[in-house]
């Protein structure tokens, strides 16, 4: 398929996707897709977008929000199919929704968004739409870290949380305690889950993004990892523990 005249790139791109999904003349594989076979490829994708801005690739960058920016025109052509909506009602919607959000630049509302509170904004959008608890709306797709953290800024907008640090770190000790005296697999899962979600909320008490800071620590160790693996080439995993922990330190003291 070529570009044709007057046609803007969103077009060419909603036509093409058009042409796969085409019962007649589509592609076997995009055709046997559905809303939940794409939902992990758009998860990837916005995980490779992420990874591009981490490396600081433009050119990678470029290229992975085009794929990103395919999964929306994927989910949204097969929504147009099944009589939902179309590609044009969802940029209507967010462009509807950014407004809305933003009324100290579109509308007449004066004031800082700090003023103006982007997060009462989207709790009225939740009230509009009928939403009860406060903790409706956070995906349940999203990373467990991430959705952990969610869970407890709401939870703290009804001021249901610690008054200060020291009531997570207490809950840290008690937790590790609970892990240690479970007595089977399915109550040290239970204790486990517990005690992780008390160090995302001792985190957040300090300021800090559990996701952001176990993704950076992730970074780190595998950094620091390499290091030893290259100082000690094959002969790494027949090292002692207390010789592979002399090379950790070598590569940590030389960052």
């Amino acid at each position: 398929m070529t570009e044709t005249p007057n046609q803007s790139p969103i077009e060419r791109l909603l036509a093409i996707m058009a042409r796969l999904r085409d019962p007649e003349r589509g592609c076997e594989w995009d055709l046997a897709q559905n809303f939940a076979s794409i939902a992990p490829y758009t998860i990837e994708e916005a995980y490779e977008v992420a990874d591009a801005i981490t490396r600081n690739d433009m050119a990678d960058l470029r290229d992975e929000l085009g794929d990103l920016l395919l999964q929306v025109v994927f989910h949204a052509r097969m929504a147009e199919e099944a009589g939902h909506f179309a590609f044009t009602d969802v940029a209507n919607a967010i462009s509807t929704k950014m407004e809305s959000r933003h009324p100290h630049i579109f509308a007449s509302a004066s004031g800082t968004m700090d003023e103006i509170r982007w997060e009462d904004l989207k709790a009225k959008e939740r009230e509009a739409k009928g939403i009860a608890s406060a903790l409706d709306g956070v995906a349940l797709a999203l990373p467990a870290l991430m959705r952990a953290e969610k869970l407890q800024k709401r939870a703290a907008r009804t001021g249901f949380d610690w008054p200060d640090p020291s009531g997570s770190e207490a809950k840290i000790a008690e937790e590790i305690e609970e892990l240690k005296t479970a007595a089977s697999d399915e109550q040290k899962v239970e204790e486990a889950g517990d005690l992780l979600f008390a160090a995302v909320n001792f985190v957040r008490a300090h300021g800090i993004s559990a996701e952001d800071a176990l993704r950076a620590a992730n970074a780190k160790f595998e950094r620091r990892f390499r290091g030893m693996e290259a100082l000690a080439g094959s002969d790494f995993p027949s090292l002692s523990l207390e010789a592979q922990e002399e090379l950790w330190q070598r590569v940590k003291q030389g960052e």
